[in-house]
């Protein structure tokens, strides 16, 4: 069996059909696939899901999917050639899974957290045919990783929830309503929510956002 792009851990259900669903979870800077891998319990038992681990390690079982540098002034800005070798690693990977379990992108779920979410944005912007249905948690869109030429034409069949806590301290919810505004303009078909919380997931959002796959499985 060859080795996929990169490691993963996952849950399948006991039968696989045409009528399964493929979710893929990118977790954020620091964190590792354990992390959104919380969730698998409570999400409909006939999914198949796969967290991905991202390729640099930052040691003690900590991971990036790219480096994120600091300045002296306290800003910080993320490594971009590094991001786009990440978002083609992604769009392998998805690929890769979508044949080994023989699911279709109509099928396909790509949910991500913070920087996992940086570029589940990215890699449906740049690759529609290969996943359509995006959980953006606690993220925002980077210009810097999109395609030159956006055309609305390619992104029929796109569909996007996204989430943000109102008091995120790490990604200022600021950055993330932008998102709306910008699928809008290319006719993508997106729902936009926030939650009394800091960089992390609350559990109604959890639970939107469960009922948002389940309506779509």
């Amino acid at each position: 069996m060859k080795k996929l792009s990169l490691q993963y851990i996952s849950r399948e259900p006991n039968a696989v059909s045409e009528k399964t669903s493929l979710l893929i979870l990118l977790h954020g800077y620091g964190s590792n696939e354990e992390d959104l891998f919380s969730f698998a319990t409570e999400l409909p038992e006939d999914l198949i899901i796969v967290s991905a681990r991202a390729p640099q390690s930052l040691g003690f079982g900590s991971y990036a999917w790219y480096s994120i540098n600091f300045t002296a002034d306290q800003g910080k800005f993320s490594d971009i050639p590094e991001a786009v070798e990440a978002r083609e690693l992604v769009a392998t990977f998805i690929d890769e899974i979508q044949e080994k379990y023989n699911i279709t992108p109509d099928k396909t779920f790509l949910l991500g957290f913070s920087q996992g979410t940086i570029l589940s944005y990215a890699v449906a912007l740049n690759y529609p045919e290969k996943v359509q249905k995006i959980i953006a948690l606690s993220g925002h869109i980077n210009a810097e990783l999109l395609p030159e030429n956006l055309n609305p034409d390619n992104y029929k069949a796109l569909d996007f929830f996204i989430s943000h806590g109102s008091v995120d301290q790490v990604i200022p919810v600021e950055w993330a309503n932008k998102a709306p505004e910008f699928l809008n303009k290319l006719h993508i078909k997106n729902s936009f929510q926030t939650y009394p919380v800091g960089h992390g997931v609350a559990p109604k959002n959890f639970f939107d956002f469960k009922k948002w796959i389940e309506e779509r499985m």
